[in-house]
């Protein structure tokens, strides 16, 4: 597959940033000060290494798409030709962007405190910034006139509702995946109120995603050519996409409606062990499910959406 380094690179992206973006809103709207200060949501390590990644990544990045352009190996790019692209494209210039914003991000990690609320600010809007600018390496960046701006606004409100959800699952993942003896009666409260936040945010993502989903995919192909898309490679995946999010969908709400409550009941009893065990699962089956959503989105990134072979 001649598109792999950049699919792969893609995905990471799209997870790393994600994920970053996603803690970092999640540490502010489900917690309180209080619980920040005690960096009861230990973000900094976190934040550190994904930022890092991102910043590395997002600059290989450019140089398979220089690479995948010219039909070079990612280690031999033609240097004219990565110069004229990011200084003569709208790619380069988002890219420049969010170079620049990755490197805020960076900072902004290393200066992560219990107590510095400025630098969790920073964090989380550098890092949707460095969501929005991957616009333009997909299909909605090529789109063009009143549809094109439509399309890309769209797809940005898209993937930051999409990093809300994913980052609040990992950063759940974080809490409840302590050991056991670490989950005390205050703890395993807090998580349950949490829990309880995440899900009404995460209410307000679905719908989000749901209705800029639908834009983005008339904009992609169009009223005319919608019996013949699912017979596409690129139908074909993005049905595949649905099933995964229907999948996550039925997992949130069982999170929401059946294993919210047991946590509630366990922390009464004085035993939570089941519940926190039910809930881990649940976040694996949920995080998992994101996970291949976010390849399948990389790989339908690169696809011709109407062509009969990808």
């Amino acid at each position: 597959m001649d598109n792999l380094p950049v699919i792969a690179i893609r995905f990471v992206l799209y997870a790393d940033l994600m994920v970053l973006a996603g803690m970092s809103a999640f540490s502010l709207y489900a917690l309180t000060s209080q619980e920040r200060d005690a960096d009861e949501l230990p973000l900094a390590k976190p934040a550190i290494a994904l930022s890092l990644v991102g910043f590395l990544f997002s600059g290989f990045g450019m140089m398979a798409l220089a690479a995948s352009m010219t039909g070079a190996s990612i280690w031999a790019v033609d240097h004219e030709v990565l110069k004229e692209l990011i200084a003569e494209s709208a790619i380069g210039s988002a890219w420049i962007v969010r170079m620049v914003a990755l490197a805020v991000a960076v900072l902004s990690a290393f200066a992560l405190q219990p107590r510095r609320s400025i630098a969790r600010i920073g964090l989380l809007g550098s890092t949707a910034l460095a969501i929005t600018t991957m616009v333009w390496t997909g299909h909605a960046g090529a789109t063009e006139g009143w549809m094109g701006t439509i399309h890309r606004l769209s797809d940005m409100v898209h993937m930051l509702a999409a990093a809300v959800w994913i980052g609040g699952i990992a950063a759940l993942s974080l809490l409840l995946f302590r050991p056991l003896r670490h989950q005390t009666a205050a703890r395993l409260t807090m998580t349950y109120r949490a829990l309880e936040q995440f899900a009404r945010v995460g209410s307000l993502a679905v719908a989000l995603i749901v209705i800029t989903g639908g834009i983005n995919c008339l904009a992609v192909v169009g009223f005319p050519h919608f019996t013949q898309f699912p017979l596409t490679p690129y139908g074909k995946m993005l049905i595949g996409k649905l099933l995964l999010f229907a999948a996550m969908l039925v997992i949130a709400a069982l999170n929401r409606w059946r294993l919210t409550p047991a946590l509630s009941f366990g922390i009464r009893d004085d035993n939570p062990t089941s519940a926190v065990t039910g809930l881990r699962r649940s976040l694996l089956a949920e995080g998992s499910a994101a996970l291949a959503i976010l390849a399948l989105v990389a790989w339908l990134g690169t696809l011709d959406p109407l062509s009969a072979t990808g």
